[in-house]
């Protein structure tokens, strides 16, 4: 681990900064052709793919949220939302009767298949297109020390 005796090294700050500026400009170019193709935000698409991978069981609201891969601090009205435009439901929670379970719907899976190839095409041209292989592997593998 590269550490200077009183910080973080000039190279640890500037790969820390660059990740805090890539970031969020990636996810900024993904919504931008989101929207350009008339489709929802990622979180919408986010938390459908996590309702559909929980299978017809579905997620408490609060597993949803530690699901998401995008930070979402308001999961409920996220929640609201999509069912609100017939994406997911609400069912009472099996195993508690004062919580609730979401489940997407047939509409939902729908959506997903729309949303998808945008966020496909998305993800290449503003990321791992302009990476080969090698690159990608590497910042998985680093990355993935972080996680």
């Amino acid at each position: 681990m590269t550490m200077a005796k009183d910080g973080p090294s000039d190279t640890a700050i500037r790969a820390w900064a660059r990740l805090h500026r890539v970031a969020p400009a990636l996810l900024s170019a993904v919504e931008a052709d989101l929207k350009a193709a008339g489709l929802p935000p990622l979180a919408w698409y986010d938390a459908l793919i996590e309702l559909r991978r929980a299978g017809p069981k579905g997620l408490r609201p609060y597993r949803l949220q530690e699901e998401m891969l995008l930070a979402q601090y308001s999961v409920s009205r996220l929640a609201d939302r999509l069912v609100a435009a017939g994406y997911a439901v609400r069912r009472p929670c099996p195993e508690d009767a004062r919580g609730q379970v979401l489940a997407i719907t047939a509409a939902g899976r729908n959506l997903l298949k729309r949303m998808w190839p945008v966020y496909r095409a998305a993800i290449l041209e503003h990321f791992a297109g302009k990476l080969d292989a090698k690159d990608l592997r590497s910042l998985a593998a680093v990355l993935g020390k972080l996680a």
